[in-house]
């Protein structure tokens, strides 16, 4: 039975009838489903010719149904996922039996293919390095890193801002990985001796993944951190960030301002840069020229100015910022101020009607102001071109499904306000979680307003403490009291709030 008109908004099942060898159908792009409790044969428009012909050839009759490319999409990534997920299995069974002498040429290696997932490239390294990828993507992780040893070598990703072990490998495949990663960046695979950085695009099952790519010799070999970064697209909006309401209300009330300093602050992998391009995102309007200076380039977007800072030809954030000034900008985002001169150049381009967004590695909203006066920038100038100071953390929630009840020992109870008969929850761990015990991230952030009472304070002091002090006064919510409200309300383990920084006032 055949039916040629497409079929819309269909969502399908991978089907595999057992007398058939999927992979040659995937080829020749005839997919299974079940449809109306029988096994049916689906193709689309723009491959019809192919799985017509391998149709034909089908000893057993099916009927066959047109999808639209959407729907048909949606059901061939489903069987390149399944795919994978078996060779990935297949991979790990025959790496204990043979790791063995396979000798992998350069030409091997300088192979390439559009989609990861649709490789049919037969050397196992780059097999491996793509299931690599695919298999960091599922468990959506930030960072792969490939670390080498005295005898053997092992993959981690890190995942909701935790390294988690996820293979072994054998001591020399790690340099044949590493080379296989070197020539998809456009690094020099000859060096060995020194660190080298470089940048890779992938394309799984449709999507699109930056990759940033980070080589290092060490004493037993090269070691190699990669980071998944997100397309423009997927940045969030600010109320997807995760932080509540009335702070969300605030933010946006300090970007309808004209000019000033925006700073978003917090240790490394606290979320900072998706903050920064979210603020971007929501400022941005065709009649607006933005600009960015970065190191690197995180997420690239069509619609922004962005430029890749490079100290070995003299383009610093300084360099880069003086230059930016002279581009006519309404909106200028800085990576990172990192020394007194970009700093001075920041607080001069708010001052003279200038949005600038930026972050610092700071603690607290309080001892950002502190940083910079240690920076060497007046008081007056902190208080008149300084619009707010958002501090902010990552914390991972608890899975609902397996959480479990925790008692607090007394000595912790002491040590962090909380009271020894307070309801609190561990994590455990279940197939839902991936054995984690949490699921996600959100984000808790204290945001410093540059209000009247504050100038006054900036007038006699710029100290950490005095200004804390104020600040709880004028009704802040410190990082700590947020963690603590999180333990209580059974969002959070004690472990986890404690390593986020409970009680470090």
């Amino acid at each position: 039975m055949l039916n040629l008109d497409p079929i819309h908004n269909l969502k399908l099942e991978v089907y595999e009838p057992q007398e058939l060898v999927t992979d040659i159908s995937v080829k020749n792009y005839l997919l299974f489903s079940q449809m109306n409790e029988e096994v049916a044969a689906f193709a689309c428009e723009n491959h019809f010719a192919e799985a017509s012909n391998y149709y034909t050839k089908l000893e057993q009759e099916y009927p066959l149904y047109m999808l639209d490319e959407d729907s048909y999409d949606r059901l061939y990534n489903r069987f390149l996922e399944l795919r994978t997920d078996k060779a990935i299995e297949t991979m790990k069974e025959d790496s204990d039996e043979e790791d063995s002498e396979e000798d992998i040429s350069l030409t091997d290696f300088l192979r390439t293919s559009s989609d990861i997932l649709t490789s049919e490239e037969s050397a196992p390294i780059i097999k491996f390095v793509n299931a690599l990828f695919y298999q960091a993507v599922k468990k959506r992780a930030s960072d792969i890193h490939i670390e080498v040893q005295e005898k053997k070598g092992e993959v981690r990703f890190r995942v909701d801002g935790i390294l988690a072990k996820n293979a072994d490998l054998d001591k020399k495949v790690v340099s044949l990985i590493v080379s296989r990663i070197k020539v998809i960046s456009n690094l020099d695979i000859s060096e060995k001796r020194i660190p080298q950085d470089g940048r890779t695009q992938i394309k799984i099952a449709g999507e699109v993944l930056d990759i940033r790519v980070s080589i290092l010799p060490t004493f037993y070999g090269e070691r190699v951190v990669m980071r998944l970064l997100m397309q423009s697209s997927q940045i969030p909006q600010i109320t997807e960030l995760g932080f509540n309401d009335s702070l969300i209300d605030d933010v946006k009330k300090l970007l309808r301002s004209s000019h000033g300093i925006i700073l978003v602050t917090g240790p490394t992998g606290s979320g900072k840069t998706t903050s920064l391009h979210s603020f971007l995102r929501e400022v941005e309007k065709p009649e607006i020229n933005l600009i960015t200076v970065e190191d690197p380039v995180e997420y690239k977007s069509d619609k922004i100015a962005q430029i890749q800072v490079n100290e070995k030809v003299g383009l610093t954030f300084a360099a880069a910022l003086r230059s930016i000034l002279r581009q006519d900008p309404d909106v200028i985002m800085i990576g990172e101020i990192r020394d007194e001169e970009t700093a001075a150049i920041a607080v001069r381009a708010a001052l003279t009607g200038h949005l600038v967004f930026s972050t610092l590695h700071t603690n607290s909203a309080a001892a950002t102001i502190s940083r910079l006066a240690d920076m060497n920038i007046e008081p007056f100038l902190i208080s008149s071109s300084l619009l707010g100071i958002l501090a902010q953390r990552l914390v991972r929630v608890l899975c609902d499904e397996c959480k479990e009840e925790d008692e607090i020992a007394e000595d912790f109870a002491d040590d962090y306000g909380l009271s020894t008969d307070a309801k609190i929850y561990k994590a455990c761990g279940c197939k839902s979680c991936n054995y984690s015990g949490f699921s996600g991230r959100r984000s808790i952030g204290e945001l410093l307003v540059m209000n009247d009472s504050l100038k006054e304070l900036l007038k006699t002091t710029t100290d950490e403490h005095t200004i804390k002090m104020q600040l709880e006064k004028d009704g802040l919510k410190t990082i700590s009291l947020q963690l603590s409200q999180m333990l209580l309300d059974g969002e959070t383990s004690l472990d986890e709030a404690i390593r986020i920084g409970l009680g470090h006032d």
